[in-house]
């Protein structure tokens, strides 16, 4: 499977700036890797700051081709934007879904932002991330659009 997007040769500058920023998060980064490592998030395995090609992944789930990207402040210009998308269009021609969510909302509102991610993932009932109610459910019946 070489040349595939888990078997990539990363650039030892790319793994070294994933390394780095592994060591700085956002706060927002630091919230959300707390509500999914150690597959807390509906038993799904995520890695951060991970590697992909000459880009780094927020956080990436390889088992659900699925990176979460979590935008601040420098992404609001238009060049950043347009970087985003560029690099949004390299990750998906790799076969990822590619979800991005600003650090407000994660900051404000993380259990909506796992219920957008269980949704896309057409998972129709998951464990909530939350310490304070282990075992919470979405309501029974609550899906996403999966059909």
């Amino acid at each position: 499977m070489k040349g595939t997007a888990l078997h990539r040769r990363n650039s030892s500058r790319t793994r070294d700036l994933a390394r780095d920023q592994r060591g700085e998060p956002t706060r927002a980064e630091a919230l959300f890797w707390q509500a999914v490592r150690n597959r807390r998030f509906a038993g799904l395995k995520f890695k951060r700051q991970m590697a992909i090609g000459p880009y780094v992944a927020d956080f990436c789930c390889f088992e659900q081709k699925l990176i979460v990207e979590l935008d601040g402040e420098p992404h609001e210009t238009l060049e950043a934007r347009t970087r985003d998308a560029i690099r949004t269009a390299f990750l998906k021609g790799e076969g990822y879904r590619v979800l991005r969510f600003p650090n407000e909302r994660v900051l404000g509102n993380l259990e909506f932002v796992l219920r957008e991610i269980a949704s896309a993932l057409c998972l129709a009932r998951h464990p909530s991330s939350d310490p304070a109610s282990p075992g919470h459910l979405l309501p029974r019946g609550e899906k996403g659009s999966c059909g």
